[in-house]
């Protein structure tokens, strides 16, 4: 896409537990600059950027991102709205939607809340070159790391962390190119290639147990 991520900004909407990974990972992985954050009750920015440490020691003594020192106030629409390179909605269902989608400015959108985009939001952004990269994708690495975890314990064999990040990687990875790739051959925003290349699967599995076969190139 020819974004380049190093000093890149960013904003945090929804400072959980993903939302603090999504801050700490911008950083250290890929040197971006974190300019916003919100939570439950509002948000903070600073064109400056926020320091990881600090920021999650504050939430933690206060129980909220609001009234950080030397940081301008914003509510959680503005900041869903601000000019930022990626945005990471990481709260609720539902907050970009046909109303506010033709504002989001950011050049991508990495879902790591459940739902954040409703279905009019989503051809709204495809059409404005957002990129979304659907929840159904960017979330599931917590959901991979568990199935890591039922193998290790079924075959009572524990792996170093180093191996477990290497693998997810390449998991997350391989899953992100077949979704990019389904999406430019079929030319279709991201969610649905995601849910293309999912149904593809399943019915691929369902061919090969036996359980269904094509004849004359339908089912």
């Amino acid at each position: 896409m020819g974004v380049e991520l190093k000093g890149a900004t960013a904003a945090v909407q929804g400072y959980g537990n993903a939302g603090q990974f999504a801050h700490q990972l911008a950083i250290d992985v890929l040197g971006m600059k974190v300019v916003a954050l919100s939570d439950s009750r509002g948000g903070i920015y600073n064109s400056d950027g926020f320091d990881f440490g600090e920021a999650v020691k504050y939430k933690n003594e206060t129980g909220s991102v609001v009234g950080y020192p030397g940081a301008q106030s914003v509510t959680n629409e503005e900041l869903l709205e601000m000019e930022v390179d990626v945005l990471f909605p990481s709260a609720l269902e539902n907050v970009i939607t046909s109303h506010n989608a033709s504002n989001i400015k950011a050049k991508i959108s990495a879902e790591l809340a459940n739902g954040p985009t409703t279905p009019n939001a989503d051809r709204i952004l495809y059409e404005n070159g957002v990129y979304v990269i659907p929840d159904l994708l960017c979330n599931a690495g917590g959901v991979t790391v568990s199935y890591f975890e039922q193998v290790q314990n079924a075959y009572k064999f524990y792996w170093p962390i180093e191996v477990v990040h290497e693998r997810l990687d390449t998991k997350m990875t391989d899953a992100f190119h077949a979704v990019r790739n389904m999406a430019q051959e079929k030319k279709v925003h991201p969610r649905l290639a995601a849910y293309m290349v999912a149904i593809d699967r399943v019915a691929e599995a369902i061919r090969l147990r036996g359980w269904a076969w094509v004849m004359n190139g339908e089912w």
